[in-house]
């Protein structure tokens, strides 16, 4: 199972800015290993977000994506308390939820 998410979120006058981090390896299927063979392609391909229940963020990413990867967004209409929860999905079918609430 991957490492926990760390979600900070917190309100900004009338909008929560929300920062995830993604503890993902994220390989691409291209780099070679020490003896020159190819690591396999294992990377996040689905992610969604919902705040206070609803769903706020529903996107797919590929192998561009960087390694541990930060996604960072603003939501109006958030208050705080509110649950942030934050979900992927891998190629491989791994998959990962963590939750944080909005601080004041």
């Amino acid at each position: 199972m991957a490492d926990p998410m760390k979600i900070r979120a917190q309100m900004k006058g009338d909008v929560a800015e929300v920062r995830v981090l993604m503890a993902h390896a994220m390989e691409t299927g291209q780099r070679k290993d020490n003896a020159g063979n190819l690591v396999p392609a294992h990377f996040i391909q689905q992610v969604t977000v919902e705040v206070g229940g609803k769903l706020v963020i529903q996107g797919q990413t590929g192998t561009s994506v960087s390694r541990n990867p930060v996604f960072a967004f603003k939501v109006k209409g958030a208050k705080a308390g509110d649950k942030v929860v934050v979900n992927w999905v891998d190629n491989k079918g791994d998959k990962r939820t963590d939750e944080a609430a909005i601080a004041a």
